[in-house]
């Protein structure tokens, strides 16, 4: 959405075409089934007053169902954890949620979407507004609530997409509710990657959000999302949010580099 993509995807011959758009078909199908299937069990979940994994559950069969399969490296911190993430597309967050039963801080416009910003309320989402700059101490207040929670929150500090060939400077403003953070709570920083097929992932430049869903779910080959799950680190002790944010990025930056995979192309 922010930068151009700089890595070339050759046009399909038209048998790999036809292919993709019966395997478009067939997945959207099957996504339809996991959403039905998922409200009426959360639901009755409700009824019985029964913490739900079906939001979580129904997200994990977002990114299978679009032929994403998932790996993990480093230790993973489960509680009083704050991740911040790079972010490629809106696979993304099926595929960070699927893995760690996170909840995250989307825009507000976000919340008016059909289905999606029901989807988005039902997996405990942090709204907030970058315009109304006069409620930002709430919504610090709000986050950092959600942080002592029971699920943990992600960020992804670029605070758009972009194509994996770098990073984007980070919004230190996201890093708010860490100053001072909750009591025990850790950030962790986490480097995604979907290797050689990330430039095919990515929604990039003018591209909008039906085009890059089509582009993902009607893609034939077998993608892997790696989650590097980075040390972690208290965030007491640093003196505010830019240091923090500074420190995120630093340590994602370094993971990027460390890894060719962000420069593979198709």
């Amino acid at each position: 959405m922010a930068l151009p993509l700089t890595a070339t995807i050759n046009q399909r011959n038209p048998l790999a075409f036809i292919l993709g758009q019966v395997l478009f078909i067939a997945r959207v199908l099957l996504m339809t089934l996991s959403l039905v299937t998922g409200v009426i069990l959360h639901n009755l979940w409700r009824l019985f007053r029964q913490p739900s994994p079906w939001p979580r559950l129904f997200l994990l069969s977002v990114s299978w169902t679009a032929g994403i399969a998932t790996a993990t490296t480093g230790t993973r911190i489960r509680k009083n954890v704050f991740y911040a993430s790079n972010h490629h597309s809106w696979i993304d967050i099926p595929v960070m949620s699927g893995v760690t039963g996170c909840t995250f801080v989307a825009n507000d416009g976000i919340e008016k979407w059909p289905l999606i910003g029901w989807l988005c309320t039902i997996n405990n989402t942090i709204f907030v507004s970058r315009e109304n700059r006069l409620s930002v101490g709430d919504q610090i207040d709000e986050l950092r609530t959600a942080m002592t929670g029971d699920q943990p929150v992600t960020i992804f500090p670029e605070g758009t997409t972009h194509d994996g060939s770098g990073l984007l400077p980070f919004k230190p403003s996201l890093f708010a509710a860490l100053v001072p953070p909750p009591t025990g709570m850790m950030v962790q920083p986490v480097f995604l990657t979907y290797g050689r097929h990330t430039p095919r992932i990515s929604w990039v430049g003018e591209e909008g959000v039906g085009e890059n869903f089509w582009r993902i779910m009607s893609y034939l080959k077998p993608i892997t999302a790696t989650l590097h799950f980075l040390d972690p680190f208290d965030p007491v002790h640093f003196p505010d949010r830019k240091a923090i944010s500074a420190e995120v990025r630093h340590r994602i930056s370094e993971a990027m580099q460390a890894s060719d995979h962000y420069r593979r192309s198709i």
